[in-house]
């Protein structure tokens, strides 16, 4: 009975658990629509239990070049973003482009870093959203040690997720009627909290109602089991 009742605690707990960051640094949310605008988080866990981060940098694509970046500031950060001419000219909306954003890089002030079993959120807004399923958006990560780990790394013919996969958005084909600026968080105000911080949530909601479920049915099966171990105990005397 002892066991069963450590189960439904245990399961009903479950309920009560924060979502925990992912292991490795990622978009959230990871879906837009193509030809539209996407505001989401770069969002980065400190792996190492001997630094903390200082430096975050991203690689935009060239072959399907962004014409709009902007980020939300962020205290005890610098925030730059750097555009540069294209080897080659390409067509965006109708338009030839002939320079582009190639990076976005966050540099944190003197004292300031992403601390041991800690995660930041890096909001941005890009656009205008190639016309292909995935942008693959390569990070490095700089810890205040020197060590650079490099998020670069695209998902295998299996589908299996490489060991530093780069984060990624998912792009949906426009449907009719569709404008390009709806969806999760792809309103283009970086500088709103409120829809940021709703657009970072949407990603991690999911897996918490999973995790919710699942903890529920654990410690209703759990609990069942006492009682009714209960009522046969009872029976016997």
């Amino acid at each position: 009975m002892r066991t069963l009742a450590v189960l439904a605690v245990a399961g009903i707990a479950v309920l009560g658990t924060p979502t925990i960051a992912s292991a490795h640094v990622s978009a959230q949310p990871a879906e837009f629509t193509q030809g539209g605008r996407a505001t989401f988080a770069f969002r980065v866990p400190n792996e190492r239990d001997n630094a903390g981060t200082t430096k975050i940098e991203v690689t935009l694509p060239q072959d399907t070049p962004l014409t709009s970046v902007r980020t939300k500031p962020m205290a005890g950060w610098k925030a730059e973003a750097v555009k540069g001419k294209l080897d080659k000219p390409v067509t965006i909306a109708g338009k030839e482009v002939t320079e582009a954003f190639k990076t976005i890089t966050w540099t944190a002030e003197p004292g300031v870093k992403i601390g041991v079993n800690e995660y930041q959120e890096f909001f941005v807004a890009l656009g205008t959203l190639p016309e292909k399923d995935t942008l693959l958006l390569p990070t490095k990560q700089t810890y205040e040690n020197g060590e650079v780990v490099d998020w670069s790394q695209a998902p295998g013919a299996d589908g299996k997720e490489p060991e530093h996969p780069a984060p990624a958005l998912k792009l949906a084909p426009k449907k009719a009627g569709d404008d390009g600026h709806g969806g999760h968080g792809t309103t283009p105000a970086a500088n709103s909290s409120t829809d940021t911080h709703q657009a970072s949530a949407a990603g991690s909601d999911k897996t918490a109602r999973y995790l919710g479920g699942a903890g529920l049915a654990v410690g209703a099966l759990g609990l069942g089991f006492g009682v009714g171990a209960i009522l046969r105990s009872r029976r016997k005397a």
